[in-house]
């Protein structure tokens, strides 16, 4: 009796694991600092995620100040953003409301990021969507 019970835990035990592995890995990433050391975490796991599974969906959602991670003339990060929106399973999406509160046009931003008219509702959004989410804090 104890022996069927035991094969039976593995089975079952086995086919929750098989089916977490199915699940789809999507991630969305909160960034509302200038802060370097946030803005280089944030690359790194952009970087991890999608090297460690192709098909993972990532979005980093810039507001507050977030979004000097995708200026040009502020960001020290600008050639590994570029790098990274080759993935297409990668965005960037700064939020309006941020843009207009801080006197930057869209024109300022890279020109493959997008925009979203509020970035919390594109995180809540997301996150009613399935999204796991990650809030950028060093």
């Amino acid at each position: 009796m104890r022996r069927i019970l035991l094969i039976a835990s593995i089975i079952i035990c086995s086919a929750v694991f098989v089916r977490a592995q199915d699940a789809p890995y999507r991630v969305v990433f909160d960034l509302t600092s200038r802060d370097t050391l946030n803005q280089r975490a944030v690359m790194r796991w952009v970087k991890e995620v999608t090297e460690s599974n192709p098909h993972a969906q990532v979005e980093v959602v810039m507001y507050g100040k977030g979004f000097e991670l995708v200026m040009p003339d502020r960001s020290g990060y600008i050639d590994q953003v570029q790098k990274a929106l080759m993935n297409s399973n990668v965005s960037f999406k700064v939020c309006e409301v941020a843009l207009r509160s801080n006197n930057v046009q869209k024109s300022e931003i890279l020109k493959n990021v997008g925009t979203v008219p509020d970035g919390i509702y594109e995180i809540v959004k997301k996150q009613h969507e399935g999204w796991a989410y990650i809030k950028v804090a060093w």
